[in-house]
């Protein structure tokens, strides 16, 4: 007997595995949960290189179908390349087809607040709004890099042992065994968080599961996304994207959230929200206040799509 609903999932609410298949015969791993009248969401990971980690912001959506899924060559999805923006863009559509709903809206966490507004760009009629969770704008990376290295490292020094410990796996490099990557991805990961007593625990969670970190995936698309090409009339782009789009900020993100301001004043159609006492996962340490802006936003999204 088939216990799976009419939304995707099954009678106890979790998502089932599905196999989407890109337009270049790579196999990417998706899930859908959720339900209701609210436009469909896809979620975008953060990254590159990396695996959906975005399960409790997707059960925040009130009453909106909600699709995940790992980009190429991470988590469950195919070890394969090629690794682009491009082609990440390409997948993104793969997934778009694949789950059906001709119009949907996109939420995207750090690197995939940038691929969500890549695909906006891209694919405007397909897009009814954008959540950009935790991005770095469209300004180059040594506008703001700098300073995020100094907070990273100013916070991981704030427990010695924890910092110490950093730097003697960074040291091992393609030496680390896999547990090993995992300490080093938690230790690095915990700076994230504005609770300091409870962010190696946090970080913990989000490694779990563990599926490694694709260093070459990582290193591809970040080397183009230090191109000044990467950001070549980006501005121009936004100020014609036709879109409404949620900036949502952790106000104690260690990312200088003035590297988004640019972005705020490109977009002809956009709100703001900095959740205080939050980090570069707001919902993990706001999940009310995460919930609210992002449903109030979806409301206003489903309320333009029935005035069409």
């Amino acid at each position: 007997m088939d216990d799976t609903g009419a939304d995707g999932t099954g009678a106890d609410g979790a998502g089932r595995d599905e196999t989407v298949l890109t337009d270049d015969g790579v196999r990417l791993w998706a899930t859908r949960t959720g339900g209701g009248p609210g436009e469909p969401v896809i979620l975008c990971h953060g990254g590159p290189g990396l695996w959906d980690t975005l399960d409790e912001p997707a059960a925040l959506l009130p009453g909106t179908p909600a699709y995940r899924w790992d980009q190429r060559g991470c988590g469950r999805s195919q070890r394969s390349g090629p690794y682009s923006t491009d082609r990440s863009i390409a997948d993104l559509e793969a997934v778009r087809r694949h789950f059906g709903p001709e119009r949907v809206t996109l939420l995207g966490h750090s690197w995939g607040a940038r691929l969500a507004l890549e695909y906006a760009l891209a694919h405007s009629a397909r897009v009814g709004g954008l959540i950009y969770v935790s991005g770095t704008g469209i300004d180059d990376d040594s506008t703001w890099h700098p300073a995020y290295k100094e907070a990273f490292h100013r916070r991981l020094g704030e427990r010695p042992g924890r910092r110490k410990r950093w730097e003697e796996l960074r040291e091992r490099g393609d030496g680390r065994t896999d547990a090993e990557d995992r300490e080093y991805a938690v230790l690095q990961w915990s700076v994230d968080f504005t609770d300091r007593d409870r962010a190696q625990a946090h970080a913990e969670a989000m490694a779990s599961p563990w599926f490694g970190v694709n260093y070459a995936c990582n290193a591809t698309i970040g080397a183009e996304l230090k191109r000044p090409s990467a950001t070549h009339g980006l501005r121009e782009r936004c100020a014609a994207l036709r879109v409404p789009v949620l900036i949502v900020d952790g106000e104690g993100d260690i990312r200088p959230r003035w590297s988004v301001d640019s972005l705020e004043r490109a977009l002809p159609d956009v709100t703001r929200t900095t959740l205080a006492g939050a980090g570069h996962l707001p919902w993990t340490e706001d999940p009310e206040g995460f919930r609210a802006a992002v449903g109030a936003f979806l409301e206003g999204v489903r309320h333009r799509r029935g005035s069409r």
